[in-house]
């Protein structure tokens, strides 16, 4: 045990019709960046919430430097030297940096202190942070400082890191990549959850792997490619998404001066925004978070009805139709959020696929509900997405998250749309999943369809989009062909420079 700081031995935890975690057991290193993959409902989230107090196992054990381990709550467990930061930050907007921090203490020091400490333990890992500023005005990647500060400021031992670069650019994933090697350094470990194969490639030594809540391999994923490390989580070989190259038809969505002010005093203006998007065809629109992305897919879905400027579809316009009506026509959009925002957390799958599917799929008549053919379309997307789930009676909150982000793709691509708006399709999906929703969204372009895809993911955009435009404090960059574009072009526009130039 010298080497091993936290060793898991058979845990097991079950849920009604779901073993989550079957007998699993690894070691963690000291001082090891050790990464846990595994496909949706593979049994990550479960894993990890047992190691930090937040679930229980059924059976199973697990050993921290040598000593039993198990933490009744999450208290117990950073009490014990074991941090996490999770993929959905749980920040207060309207409080400082240092305000933050403190709620996150179990016994804070004084103001003064606490800043000072903050300001030292930033700089000290290249995390630089002013205590004083407000979280609503910071930046993804620096929310995400936040979090790890309030976690290191605990001098953790473990440190359990989820999907940490989901909502980063890739200088910000250098950055936290160099903070993580320094930790490691030091004699911290840290368990590394994340989707994005070739991080892990960059990043890890060990890597075991989830599969059906069993671990089916252990290896050093340095020694492996990404298309591996893919298969070995799926059991089989992997086919990606192939954009091909089709003809265009006419225009379908033509937006013009689409104008908004901010929404709230953390919002982001849309200035001026103009494009088109043909039939057949994949618009891409990349940005660093918040840079209006939210704000636009609420005035195309109708969520936001003050904005100026004209949206049309094949001619028509709907800029002062409701959500509702807008869906009727056949302009259809999937948000980012997609548990409490896309989804009802507490709803079962049929619920949520009637809130969403009522008109296109006729699941109402002079408001009757139509129960059976609404269960049926959840099973539709259940299987036609290859959702992992005991069923359509299950709530929206008790499956994974990228098992939610299947449906909740799946349940707008099903209702066959003219136009389909989505902002990060694949945000928190396994490789596999993720090759699936984009052949998806590129066979709905393929059968008429006008789709724009928000993503911060330019492996993603350069994947399956036919054109690319960047948005930049509000602003979107002129349209230009994905084909001629290199990474340095797409980088100086999501910067606001003008790529042409």
């Amino acid at each position: 045990m010298g080497d091993v700081l936290l060793q898991l031995s058979g845990l097991t935890k079950a849920y009604p019709g779901v073993v989550a975690n079957d007998d699993v057991s690894f070691d963690i290193g000291r001082g090891e960046i050790h990464a846990l993959l595994g496909e949706n409902g593979a049994g990550k989230s479960t894993l990890v919430k047992m190691i930090y107090g937040l679930v229980r196992p059924d059976t199973g054990t697990l050993t921290l430097n040598g000593a039993a381990f198990a933490p009744s709550e999450p208290r117990a467990a950073r009490a014990s030297g074991v941090a996490m930061v999770f993929q959905h930050f749980s920040l207060f907007d309207a409080l400082s940096v240092a305000e933050n921090i403190a709620v996150g203490m179990e016994n804070p020091p004084k103001s003064r202190d606490l800043a000072a400490r903050i300001t030292d333990v930033s700089n000290a890992y290249g995390l630089p942070l002013d205590p004083q500023r407000l979280v609503g005005d910071l930046s993804a990647g620096e929310r995400q400082r936040v979090e790890i500060i309030r976690c290191l400021l605990q001098d953790p031992k473990l440190l359990i890191m989820d999907e940490p670069t989901s909502v980063l650019t890739p200088g910000e994933v250098d950055t936290l990549f160099t903070t993580l090697r320094k930790l490691r350094s030091e004699g911290t470990s840290i368990l590394y959850i994340s989707h994005k194969l070739e991080e892990i490639r960059a990043l890890c030594e060990t890597a075991t792997i989830l599969r059906g809540g069993k671990k089916v391999a252990t290896c050093d994923p340095r020694e492996q490619s990404a298309r591996d490390l893919a298969e070995m989580m799926v059991g089989s070989a992997l086919k990606p998404a192939q954009a091909q190259p089709g003809d265009m038809g006419d225009v379908v969505l033509a937006v013009d001066g689409l104008s908004l002010p901010p929404q709230s005093a953390f919002g982001t203006a849309l200035k001026d925004i103009s494009f088109q998007v043909r039939e057949g065809e994949i618009l891409g629109i990349g940005g660093v978070a918040g840079n209006g992305q939210e704000e636009l897919l609420a005035c195309l879905s109708g969520e936001v009805l003050s904005a100026l400027g004209t949206m049309a579809m094949d001619g028509v316009d709907f800029s002062t139709m409701s959500p509702n009506t807008r869906r009727e026509i056949g302009v259809l959009a999937a948000p980012e959020e997609r548990l409490g925002h896309a989804a009802a957390p507490d709803m079962s799958l049929t619920e949520n696929a009637l809130l969403s599917g009522m008109v296109r799929q006729d699941l109402e008549t002079n408001g009757v509900l139509h129960w059976g053919k609404a269960k049926a379309f959840a099973e539709q997307i259940i299987k036609a997405f290859d959702v992992r789930t005991p069923g359509p009676g299950s709530a929206a909150r008790s499956l994974s998250g990228g098992n939610l982000q299947k449906f909740v793709i799946g349940r707008e691509i099903l209702q066959n749309p003219r136009i389909l708006v989505v902002n990060q399709p694949t945000w928190g999906v396994d490789a596999a999943a993720a090759a699936a929703i984009r052949q998806a969204l590129l066979d709905l372009a393929r059968q008429g369809a006008a789709v724009v895809v928000i993503s911060q993911d330019l492996d993603e955009l350069r994947e399956v989009a036919h054109r690319f435009a960047a948005l930049n404090a509000g602003t979107l960059s002129a349209l230009r062909d994905m084909a001629g574009l290199s990474i340095d072009d797409i980088g100086l526009m999501l910067g606001g420079a003008d790529a042409a130039a």
